[in-house]
């Protein structure tokens, strides 16, 4: 089971399309996926289900955010108790792989604060920890049983580095990053992944600490950029977008070869249908231009990842 965080500090950089699409796009080739949508945006869970739906069937009980309340009130439940397999989405792949969901809720937000909160403690022992437990929570939640039967796990992460986003970085064998190829949102690259270096060296100093409990260190790997919205011309990204593309190929994280093509109405009416792209049926030679590309963003995925 490979765990996938996919983060980036910009929003609007087609992060949840590239979770939903290449999340699908596994599925189609026969894997068993799951996607978690670790975002207070939902904008995930929405692609997959109607707000009335969601309103209805899980915002009360059955969100990512019911199980981290769930904790607080001393009374846990099991993650894979609130595991989806939306119907349109199982009639899509009949025959293939699967593809299920773990929704997000609007208040997810709030459980920063709670978790902030419970980090520190009176003595070195205690530090650590309240430290291993908070950062641990995904991480331990994966390790149940019905987890195992997935290939791969593909976790929607905020545009922040708060303690939410760390338990999934903590949980994670992989980052992949999203990235328009423009300033704004190349910018922060360098610095998130500066972060996960912080958090990966912090927990491990704890995890080094002798306390008495054995704790297994963490080594979340960068798997790759992905760059998204690419305007092309003649065969190929556009000059200033290719300066972008260039210059993050000098750096130390890999660049997928293949990108994203930009088709604003596309990605937009995909959630309303509640398929992702890869699995609607081509309707123009642009759609299958996009599509082409997304299936090109998942082979370097799936050699990245060993998949």
């Amino acid at each position: 089971m490979k765990v996938v965080s996919i983060i980036n500090y910009k929003g609007g950089v087609g992060k949840t399309s590239l979770t939903a699409n290449l999340g699908a796009e596994l599925a189609w080739r026969g894997k068993k996926v799951l996607l978690i949508d670790l975002d207070a945006q939902a904008s995930l869970t929405f692609s997959f289900i109607t707000p009335e739906d969601w309103l209805k069937n899980f915002a009360d009980n059955k969100t990512i955010k019911s199980w981290f309340d769930a904790f607080e009130k001393g009374k846990p439940i099991e993650l894979s108790n609130l595991i989806d397999k939306p119907s349109r989405i199982k009639e899509k792949l009949s025959g293939k792989g699967s593809l299920d969901l773990i929704y997000s809720h609007l208040g997810l937000i709030n459980v920063d604060l709670d978790l902030a909160v419970k980090l520190g403690g009176a003595s070195l022992a205690q530090a650590k920890a309240n430290f291993i437990s908070i950062h641990n929570r995904l991480s331990d939640g994966l390790k149940e049983s019905a987890f195992e039967a997935y290939d791969v796990i593909l976790i929607d992460c905020p545009p922040n580095f708060n303690i939410v986003t760390k338990t999934a970085i903590v949980a994670s064998n992989y980052i992949l990053v999203p990235t328009r190829p423009d300033q704004l949102s190349t910018l922060g690259i360098d610095y998130l992944m500066r972060n996960v270096e912080k958090l990966t060296k912090d927990f491990n100093d704890y995890a080094e600490l002798d306390t008495g409990d054995q704790v297994d260190k963490i080594d979340p790997k960068a798997v790759g950029i992905v760059f998204t919205m690419i305007q092309e011309y003649d065969g190929g990204p556009i000059a200033a977008q290719r300066a972008f593309i260039q210059q993050l190929r000098r750096k130390t994280i890999p660049v997928f070869s293949r990108y994203i093509k930009r088709n604003d109405s596309l990605f937009a009416d995909a959630p309303v249908y509640g398929i992702p792209v890869v699995l609607n049926g081509y309707t123009s030679n642009s759609h299958q231009s996009v599509v082409d590309g997304l299936e090109g963003v998942t082979d370097n995925f799936v050699t990245a990842v060993g998949l």
